[in-house]
């Protein structure tokens, strides 16, 4: 699903690099263009129904460019299809790994690889987002109301899985951020939390509010391994932690319901004005496929791509991850190549 702008491109690139794990590892995929996007919506008044999400069950996997263009109604397209998605096929993990390929991506003086390497559990399925809202009234009395709802299922399930995620990995560290001091309702996140965490006496666990945590990535993001917290904190600090980690076009997620049809896709935007331009940089959208092999089991092949990407930063044939800093298939030509040849 390239989607609109630069959606295409870049999902482009990154098919190449699944066309080289493909060959180096022995499995195939079968693969379906679903044409969905504001662009089409542009050209045919056709929305994404409940019904055409529930169609997408058959599959294994999604992997998504980018939606967004700026002659669409604001907002519309990407509450059809990117919530969409995610409420519709109940895609309760919003998986996002914040990954420093190279020193010279940080904006934060003397902090390396090693120091900017954790992952954010975002709960994706609730909140403000699950949810229309209101605008009534006119004038100084018009109001807006939007309902921040959680349920203790949901909580559990996502709290759940991070637990696990952390205690297999090297540091079994979790730390939950919230705003249960000013955000009452919140608390039930921490209940949980102690509740769950009884079960991992592996774990170290911390909790942590969610203004003190935009300080802590900045200033000491080695502190993180793992970190959960609700859909709308998830969003912004997970931004936040691709910015240190060299830009949003670092950034892969994964929008995944374990063991069920998942979506996988680049943290950036459509980027419009680059649309066509070739010069979009592939890197978000090859690691989204290295995400989605690791949700198909495909483990080694993730693991081949995370060594290209590091490699190729490494090495400097990837320059950057701004527009324009390389073409968008030159990279990822030299990512696949990397990845068929044993790296």
């Amino acid at each position: 699903m390239g989607g609109d702008g630069i959606g295409p491109e870049v999902t482009e690139g990154a098919l190449l690099v699944l066309d080289a794990a493909e060959s180096r590892f022995g499995f195939r995929t079968e693969r379906e263009v679903v044409p969905w996007s504001s662009a089409r919506y542009l050209e045919r008044g056709e929305r994404v129904s409940r019904e055409m999400v529930d169609g997408l069950r058959r599959l294994d996997a999604v992997l998504l460019g980018a939606i967004g263009h700026p002659d669409a109604p604001r907002g519309m397209m990407e509450r059809d299809i990117i919530i969409g998605l995610r409420l519709g096929l109940d895609l309760y993990v919003n998986l996002r790994p914040i990954v420093l390929y190279d020193e010279r991506l940080c904006p934060i003086k003397g902090k390396r690889p090693e120091d900017v390497s954790f992952v954010i559990v975002r709960e994706n399925t609730e909140d403000v987002y699950a949810n229309t809202g209101t605008i009534d009234g006119s004038g100084a009395s018009q109001t807006a109301r939007v309902e921040m709802s959680f349920t203790r299922g949901g909580i559990e399930r996502v709290v759940r899985y991070a637990f696990e995620l952390a205690n297999g990995r090297e540091r079994k560290r979790l730390t939950l951020v919230d705003k249960a001091n000013a955000i009452q309702v919140q608390g039930l996140w921490r209940d949980i939390f102690e509740e769950i965490g009884a079960k991992f006496p592996d774990v170290e666990r911390d909790a942590m509010y969610v203004d003190a945590a935009t300080m802590w990535i900045v200033q000491r993001p080695e502190r993180f391994d793992v970190i959960v917290t609700t859909n709308l904190f998830g969003d912004i600090i997970s931004d936040l932690g691709a910015a240190i980690a060299g830009g949003l076009g670092t950034g892969a997620s994964g929008n995944i319901h374990p063991g069920k049809v998942s979506v996988f896709e680049p943290i950036h935007g459509s980027a419009p004005k680059y649309a066509g331009q070739g010069v979009a940089s592939p890197v978000g959208s090859i690691g989204a496929v290295a995400l989605m092999l690791e949700h198909l089991g495909e483990r080694d092949a993730r693991a081949a791509i995370d060594r290209a990407l590091f490699d190729g930063f490494r090495t400097g044939r990837i320059k950057g991850v701004d527009a324009g800093s390389g073409r968008t298939m030159d990279v990822a030509q030299g990512v696949a190549e990397t990845v068929a040849g044993g790296a």
